[in-house]
């Protein structure tokens, strides 16, 4: 039996972990050289995940493009009279 298309979870409407489990945060700090052989699984320190947003294109790269380019050739500069 194949599930209905109105009840498919979508992964990009789904909340973001913010609780790592105990392999996760021991990753993290082996990351970080904060881990050590000695250190014990239990009493571990908080880690912060860190969320990277997509930002924009800034306008200053379209400009710059535009900006560069010499006039056309055929186009000649306007006289004074």
């Amino acid at each position: 039996m194949s599930l209905h298309s109105s009840l498919k979870v979508d992964k990009a409407g789904a909340p973001v972990r913010t609780i790592l489990t105990r392999v996760e945060r021991i990753k993290e700090l082996m990351k970080k050289g904060l881990w050590t052989e000695t250190s014990t699984v239990t009493n571990l320190p908080k880690t912060k995940l860190v969320r990277v947003k997509a930002g924009k294109k800034k306008a200053k790269e379209a400009d710059a493009g535009a900006a560069g380019k010499p006039a056309a050739a055929g186009a000649k500069p306007a006289a004074k009279k």
